[in-house]
């Protein structure tokens, strides 16, 4: 099998340089600046040990990062590449505090493999995986499930979301789609992998989502993304306008597409090869102890191979929720791996 790199993107919000040249683009543009896009709740070396322990095929591990190194990650690892955004975004879209010009550019990230599966810092591989996983006959894999897009106006604990920091950016994936793609025919050069029994009860979406003539949205995890660099180049050449305009913000913006676009088209081309969306789970940590506690309890149970713990929290209890995942963590992943040095 060819070769399969990992990508994870991270940054420090507590580093006071970063913070520093963070304030002084934020007085002039306002965009999504909530302080959950940027805090660290120190996961990430439980993030390399389930990697180590759960898929020690991978070829390369590219840690894409501002500028800033957790002091305890050894760099020395042969299996670590560290990039800096200057070193693959174009130097017009820098610096950036925004997710999107670092995830849209990631195809030019020097030495990176056809296929690599992307991460952020808030995924985790929970139990032993196997290349055929990510990819299977030299395509990623997903899952092709229609859905209708909404936008969310509040976070899990109730907090109501700025009309800025609103999650639009699906919107614009799908017209982008729209604009290139013919649903009837996707579906029928491919319906073998569109109604597939792998995704079990979500393929009645699907189903009853037929009838319309556009695309009205898909039904998308927030787990690893397996991507084919070619994939990035292809949708650069055809939708260079709306991607240049991602990059541009400093911020992120209402009006902006994401990486999900790249994982749609592929969709729409029929580039992938039919996962169950059972494989992993994807949720949100919160300032309430009892639904910390139940996620805590779905991330030890074994169901599950990977997962995505999304920052949501909004409250005054940080120490002990950050405490209750580390201890949770600390169960599941127990030695130190060789990306540590101490």
């Amino acid at each position: 099998m060819d070769k399969i790199d990992f990508v994870i993107t991270w940054v420090d919000g507590n580093d006071p340089v970063w913070q520093a040249e963070k304030a002084k683009y934020q007085q002039k543009k306002v965009g999504d600046t909530r302080a959950n896009r940027y805090r660290d709740w120190d996961f990430l070396r439980y993030w390399f040990r389930g990697i180590e322990q759960n898929a020690p095929w991978v070829e390369r591990i590219y840690f894409v990062t501002w500028g800033h190194l957790p002091p305890w990650l050894d760099l020395d690892n042969p299996k670590l590449r560290v990039v800096k955004h200057s070193e693959f975004i174009p130097a017009e879209y820098l610096p950036t505090f925004s997710c999107r010009p670092i995830e849209l550019n990631l195809h030019r990230i020097p030495g990176l493999s056809e296929k690599f599966v992307y991460f952020n810092d808030d995924m985790f591989l929970l139990k032993p995986v196997k290349e055929s996983e990510f990819f299977r006959g030299g395509l990623p894999c997903d899952y092709a499930v229609l859905d209708a897009t909404s936008v969310n106006e509040k976070t899990n604990d109730g907090q109501a979301i700025q009309a800025q920091s609103l999650y639009t950016s699906l919107l614009f994936n799908i017209a982008a789609i729209n604009r290139h793609f013919d649903k009837k025919t996707v579906i029928r050069h491919n319906w073998r992998k569109w109604y597939n029994l792998r995704y079990g009860k979500e393929m009645f979406r699907t189903l009853l989502l037929t009838p319309w003539i556009k695309f009205t949205g898909f039904k998308s995890a927030h787990l690893p993304y397996s991507y084919l660099k070619s994939t990035f180049e292809e949708v650069w050449k055809q939708e260079a306008p709306a991607l240049r305009t991602a990059c541009e913000h400093k911020f992120r913006d209402p009006t902006d597409v994401s990486s999900r676009l790249f994982s749609f088209w592929q969709l729409a081309k029929g580039d992938f090869a039919p996962r169950s969306p059972k494989i992993g789970f994807t949720t949100s940590l919160c300032a309430d102890p009892e639904k910390n506690r139940a996620i805590c309890e779905k991330l030890s149970s074994g169901r599950y191979k990977m997962a995505c713990i999304n920052d949501d929290f909004h409250g005054n209890n940080f120490e002990e929720t950050k405490k209750m995942y580390i201890d949770t963590f600390e169960k599941l992943f127990p030695n130190k791996s060789d990306f540590e040095r101490f």
